[in-house]
């Protein structure tokens, strides 16, 4: 996920404690339905425990906040190494891939470390005791836990998908049956337009800008997300069996990881089935399709004789919409149909894959000290994803985010907007 530098003047102390506490409890209410079980568990080496979300998030602001103060009372200095992400400014860090051999220290004692924090973070801020590079820098640090938010719902939903009883994360209310919006494209101007966050326009992080112009030929945008209807067809229809769809990577996945049809799809007697935060459910199939990879996406594009869009071109096309769409706190934790004329679904629902490599913007410099690892530093061999999705906290996108993920990884809420250059056969 991304992270960090704010380009907007700090609130005040009253408006930031309200903000903190807030966002804090919000991470606690995602975990109200887990039992200590569920949180101590880590299924694969991309997912954290729910745990560590809890303790890591806590870290972030004891690091970088309340260790520089002079009268900080240390939780427990063994904390420094277990809930470090990878922050090698900061020092050594406990393999990524063992943290969920870490039955100690317990849930327990992790929401106790929370309470800790908290309630000294809060007394800094009612003293008066943190200047403003500090309140900047818990500004960030809410943003940062927002994107563990949506960490914490990917991952748990992988967790409890490993259960053969397909138990649910939470009950959402029933979906009622309805049609997805026929496809259509969308004509897109070209011209140099501009793209990235511009400072001091409210909070951004560094990887958002610096803006800059950028040069579009003309071209289309599918009015919608692909649905899982459309992709059900290129799945009868041999996408996963022919390799001249595939970039080469992608075809040795499919090969290797014995891949037939996106993550989460599970097909009982003929008939297909998705497993959601709500349980197992049968596949909706007006919904967007979701969890599927890079390659997926790309493979999906070339069997559909179009292409995906380019980060520049799904900006530009979003800038002058709000972004308001489905997110967390729609409550659905799953993609939705698209209703409506026009674009649609570009904020909410699955984060969109993009064909732009995850590179710095021109003029990008990473930010000095611990901080400014948080994205430079993986700047290569990823890909762009844009919009955000249905276990994104509202207030947290804007049309400059920019989520980035390596091309074989599905378990993020991602999907599929088709785009077309004027002219070519999918016109």
């Amino acid at each position: 996920m991304t992270s960090q530098a704010a380009t907007s003047p700090v609130a005040s102390d009253d408006t930031l404690i309200d903000r903190y506490r807030d966002v804090r409890a919000r991470t606690e209410a995602l975990c109200e339905t887990l039992e200590p079980e569920d949180m101590v568990v880590q299924s694969m080496a991309d997912v954290s425990p729910a745990k560590w979300h809890l303790a890591h998030t806590s870290w972030f602001f004891e690091t970088f906040v309340l260790a520089r103060g002079d009268d900080y009372r240390c939780f427990d200095p063994a904390y420094e190494y277990l809930h470090n992400s990878y922050y090698n400014s900061v020092g050594a860090q406990f393999p990524r891939a063992r943290r969920g051999l870490l039955t100690r220290p317990t849930v327990d004692e992790i929401r106790r470390y929370r309470a800790h924090v908290d309630a000294s973070l809060i007394r800094g801020l009612e003293r008066g005791l943190l200047d403003g590079a500090a309140r900047g820098v818990i500004e960030l640090g809410l943003h940062h836990e927002q994107q563990h938010q949506e960490l914490l719902l990917m991952d748990i939903k992988h967790v409890l998908f490993q259960n053969p009883l397909y138990p649910a994360y939470r009950e959402t209310p029933a979906r009622e049956p309805t049609e997805a919006p026929a496809f259509a494209w969308i004509d897109c101007p070209g011209g140099i337009h501009s793209i990235g966050a511009e400072a001091g326009d409210g909070f951004a992080f560094d990887n958002e800008g610096p803006r800059h112009r950028v040069l579009l030929e003309p071209h289309r945008l599918a009015n919608r997300l692909v649905t899982n209807a459309e992709y059900r067809e290129f799945i009868r229809d041999g996408g996963y069996r022919t390799p001249s769809l595939w970039l080469a990577d992608g075809w040795a996945l499919v090969q290797t990881e014995r891949w037939s049809a996106p993550l989460y799809w599970v097909e009982r007697d003929g008939e297909w089935f998705e497993f959601t935060l709500a349980g197992l459910v049968p596949l909706d199939p007006a919904a967007p399709v979701c969890h599927v990879s890079f390659y997926e996406a790309d493979a999906y594009a070339s069997w559909a004789d179009a292409r995906l869009p380019t980060e520049a071109e799904w900006e530009v096309a979003a800038a002058e919409r709000p972004p308001r769409g489905r997110f967390l706190d729609f409550g659905r934790l799953h993609p939705a149909p698209a209703s409506g004329p026009g674009l649609q679904q570009l904020y909410g629902d699955a984060w969109e894959w993009t064909r732009s490599a995850y590179q710095p913007y021109p003029g990008f410099r990473a930010a000095a000290g611990a901080l400014g690892e948080y994205n430079g530093k993986f700047m290569c061999n990823q890909l762009v994803l844009r919009g955000g999705c249905c276990a994104t906290p509202s207030g947290h996108l804007r049309a400059s985010y920019r989520n980035f993920f390596y091309p074989h990884q599905r378990w993020m809420f991602s999907g599929i907007r088709l785009a077309s250059d004027r002219g070519d056969r999918a016109a």
